[in-house]
């Protein structure tokens, strides 16, 4: 069986390469991060007129109701780019959490909106995904929330937040919340919305349906997303140590012709490449082999985080000593993999987790 990606996937990502290419080229990404800015209107507004924010969301609700697979497709574009637009919450897991586990008016009000660009939504589910701070939760209780959350995504700015409590139960929460308030994460990327929420006696509307089933789910796109980001990043350092090694001469030769670089650039695209398939065998396990999409989307994530950390190392070394030089950004891909790597959950809490659910560990 030949398992591929159709014509229309492939000019699809195409498309958006072209774009990104266009609107995120390396300096528009260095005055980003200068700027802390980490929603960048004018990347975003290119993204909005190929119709990526509708990409998951069904038809009856305008959007494009294409699936996970052709959302990892994209990500991996965006790695490629890092690019600082809101697609983790906005585009994937709040969708997909809505789509799970929202009422026919909670579908009805939100994922038209979602779906044109008109609104962005921010997601805040660490706690249940790779663990909490001693003490730190958030209760609900009458319709109201309280307590904190950590490493909320694409927060800021956002319309709409989905929030997760300390039983797993799914809430809306307006952005601009009464009782609210959000407090901006610096991080080793400055490309990422990162957030601190913190809830006193904040109005909510929990979500009509399985939030169990739609809190696992939305855990698992986001895990996929976040494996193809890397992979993303990790081709591009790739491509970068190679064009380098094809142009920096020592000793009269380029570096490229030495055989200990040939092995570095080698051994970075056997440790990658295998990622794709995992990649794309656990978004095609979300749409259609769904009981299998979270221990997938687990073994994705895990290995991705081990060789894109091996790929930035390794990509760095054979920059040698410009590798850390900010006039070749390579920094931006190096820290995008770092950061990717602990959100939802690191490789080794990822592997509990697989081995929990393979039976061959105890919770």
């Amino acid at each position: 069986m030949e398992f591929g990606l159709s014509q229309d996937q492939k000019l699809m990502q195409e498309s958006v390469r072209r774009t990104l290419e266009r609107v995120a080229p390396l300096e528009r990404i260095r005055r980003a991060a200068g700027a802390r800015e980490t929603v960048a209107a004018d990347i975003w507004e290119a993204l909005v007129g190929l119709g990526l924010p509708g990409l998951i969301v069904p038809e009856e609700f305008g959007g494009s109701a294409l699936g996970l697979l052709d959302a990892a497709l994209m990500a991996e574009m965006l790695g490629r780019h890092v690019a600082p637009v809101p697609f983790l919450a906005t585009i994937v897991m709040a969708p997909a959490a809505l789509i799970e586990a929202g009422s026919d008016s909670q579908k009805e009000t939100w994922l038209p909106k979602l779906a044109s660009g008109e609104i962005r939504a921010g997601v805040a589910v660490s706690e249940r995904a790779s663990g909490a701070r001693e003490g730190a939760r958030i209760t609900a209780s009458g319709g109201r929330l309280n307590g904190s959350a950590m490493f909320a995504f694409e927060a800021q700015g956002a319309d709409l937040i989905i929030v997760a409590d300390e039983k797993g139960a799914l809430h809306l929460v307006a952005g601009k919340a009464a009782g609210l308030t959000l407090t901006p994460l610096e991080t080793i990327d400055l490309t990422r919305d990162l957030s601190e929420l913190h809830f006193d006696n904040v109005e909510a509307e929990p979500l009509a349906g399985d939030s169990g089933r739609a809190l696992s789910r939305m855990i698992a796109a986001g895990r996929i997303i976040l494996a193809a980001d890397t992979l993303g990043a990790g081709d591009m350092m790739i491509e970068k140590a190679v064009d380098y090694a094809r142009e920096r001469k020592q000793f009269g030769r380029v570096i490229g012709s030495f055989q200990a670089v040939k092995h570095l650039c080698a051994e970075m695209a056997a440790e990658l490449e295998p990622g794709r398939a995992l990649i794309w065998y656990a978004a095609h396990a979300f749409d259609t082999l769904p009981d299998d999409a979270s221990l997938m989307a687990a073994h994705a994530k895990a290995h991705l985080s081990e060789a894109g950390r091996f790929v930035a190392r390794t990509s760095t070394e054979v920059h040698g000593g410009m590798g850390f030089t900010d006039l070749l950004g390579l920094h931006y891909w190096f820290k995008r993999i770092g950061l990717d790597r602990q959100l939802l959950g690191g490789p080794e809490r990822l592997r509990h987790e697989a081995a929990v659910a393979q039976g061959l560990a105890a919770a």
